[in-house]
């Protein structure tokens, strides 16, 4: 697999990288052999940038990274994590990213990752009781430790992601972007191209709604979060499976899958962007790797680009609370 570069820090990760969330949390039960040959299989191919989050779980799935890196190399791996909320009895218990804090989180990643430092380390969710530029100030003081290597934001607006650049510079901010969440492209991305700062963008394939595979809720286990996501719901989801509906038809066209489409399509949209697209099955990884190599003509990509332009996603992609803690700052 080739390698795109982050920031102008000198971060080089695979052009796709592993979501690793969903192999401990949110997607229902979860298979940890499995989990461990995707996390081998995807080394073997290339795929080198893992990305987790103290809150997967919580803890859960830093522990799950950390078991697995233990058989690799280290040296082999970009290991992202991010921090950001108090967490008590095994709950969220609200934002913090006080600079003490922050130094409490990173002891707790390094010691569930079972490394002695963190390749990227993200801000997860902006603290509005916390100036960013304390936030990053202390972010900067770990790098300075050699507990974190580069640092990034997620979820971010514009006016945070400079504000946070002028205390240390932001090697990558991460937000959701595929074929159904196109926002970042009004504001976030030509900021982060002024800046020079990489897009990390998480659930290319639309938390897996783009691939076609779900056909309605029922697919879906019980435990399984997406079936609280505004997006998923009966009349939305309906509405929403339009988009699937053609990106299958142009896929089928060219004899590949509709997750590699919507990969592509992400792609596409400049070298400065990694998908990090998740799984937990070796078959989705594969399949989704070979979308850095699709060829698709011309007139597929114009077909597609037709297609957006007449279709509104239904749906908030958060519920309503989660909405409120996405950061719009110009």
């Amino acid at each position: 697999m080739q390698k795109r570069s982050l920031g102008r820090q000198g971060l080089q990760v695979s052009t796709l990288g592993l979501g690793c969330m969903g192999m401990s949390y949110a997607y229902g039960p979860s298979n940890e052999a499995e989990s461990f040959r995707v996390l081998h299989r995807a080394l073997e191919i290339g795929t080198n940038f893992w990305d987790t989050a103290e809150i997967y779980g919580p803890f859960t799935n830093e522990e799950l990274v950390g078991r697995a890196l233990r058989t690799v190399r280290r040296d082999k791996v970009v290991v992202a994590t991010k921090f950001a909320f108090r967490i008590e009895n095994g709950q969220m218990a609200g934002l913090d990213s006080s600079p003490a804090h922050v130094k409490e989180a990173v002891e707790g990643s390094l010691k569930r990752l079972g490394t002695d430092y963190i390749d990227l380390y993200y801000q997860h969710r902006l603290d509005p009781a916390t100036p960013i530029e304390d936030t990053v100030g202390a972010m900067a003081d770990l790098v300075k430790a050699g507990k974190v290597r580069y640092i990034g934001l997620s979820e971010v607006g514009p006016g945070t992601i400079r504000r946070a650049n002028a205390v240390h510079p932001l090697s990558a901010v991460q937000t959701e972007y595929s074929l159904w969440e196109r926002g970042v492209k009004e504001k976030v991305l030509p900021a982060l191209r002024e800046l020079g700062i990489g897009l990390v963008a998480y659930s290319p394939i639309g938390r897996g709604f783009l691939s076609g595979k779900i056909r309605s809720l029922d697919d879906l286990s019980s435990g399984d979060w997406r079936r609280n996501n505004p997006r998923f719901q009966a009349g939305n989801f309906q509405h929403n499976f339009e988009l699937v509906e053609s990106v299958r038809r142009i896929a089928s066209a060219s004899n590949v899958t509709p997750a590699q489409v919507a990969l592509a399509w992400v792609l596409r949209q400049g070298s400065d962007i990694v998908p990090i697209p998740g799984t937990r099955h070796v078959q989705y990884l594969e399949e989704n790797t070979a979308s850095e190599t699709l060829m698709l003509p011309e007139s597929a990509w114009s077909e597609l680009d037709k297609a957006l332009e007449s279709f509104q996603v239904a749906g908030l992609r958060y519920p309503e609370a989660a909405m409120h803690a996405l950061d719009t700052t110009d």
